[in-house]
């Protein structure tokens, strides 16, 4: 039975009381994959769960009209975190099978806009996939950015300072992979919490 959200939970979340939040970043392992080796243990490790946290990172535009495709895909499983650099591997087939696998859940938010970019790189017939943001609007949580969700619900907070980096670069920064590795885990997480708290069915 779907639980309704109390109006504690659905209240908004102001900054201060996000500031006062412990700061939290994935501490696990993490793969930049960069050949056969680590991409076939990465897949051995994905088609073994049941639920990964993905998400994607863009070169910023700084130019009107300017628009960039994804840089860098990240896979969060129970054991890791999976970086795939875009431009230094062609990831297609393997992200095709991750993708369109009906019985692995991906956990993302704005999958939407996720999968219009990727799917200007190669086709793909997307399964199984479930927005988190769009659970929270279901159930009138108007917060639906990952940061919030992620302060309402695990009651952490998640730094932006690599959001706007150059996700472009051939090798990646400390920041930049902790960053990326920490999003991806999120998304796992509110799955996870979401699901024990009945809120992934239709209320």
């Amino acid at each position: 039975m779907t639980q309704s959200p109390t109006t504690e939970t659905v209240r908004v979340i102001s900054r201060d009381e996000l500031a006062q939040l412990p700061v939290r970043r994935y501490e696990g392992r993490v793969v930049v994959i960069g050949g056969a080796d680590e991409l076939d243990e990465a897949l051995r490790d994905i088609r073994a769960d049941r639920v990964i946290g993905l998400d994607t990172e863009t070169r910023p535009s700084f130019r009107k009209g300017e628009s960039h495709l994804p840089s860098l895909v990240q896979i969060a499983t129970a054991r890791a975190v999976y970086l795939l650099q875009l431009k230094r591997l062609d990831f297609s087939r393997a992200l095709t099978e991750v993708l369109e696998n009906h019985g692995l859940i991906k956990a993302g938010v704005g999958v939407a806009d996720d999968l219009f970019k990727l799917r200007q790189m190669f086709a793909f017939q997307e399964q199984g996939f479930i927005d988190l943001g769009a659970v929270a609007r279901r159930h009138g949580i108007t917060q639906s950015g990952v940061r919030t969700l992620a302060a309402r619900f695990l009651e952490l907070r998640v730094t932006k300072g690599a959001q706007t980096s150059n996700w472009a670069n051939p090798r990646l920064t400390p920041k930049q992979v902790v960053y990326a590795a920490t999003d991806a885990w999120i998304c796992r997480e509110l799955f996870l919490c979401f699901e024990k708290r009945g809120m992934l069915a239709p209320p």
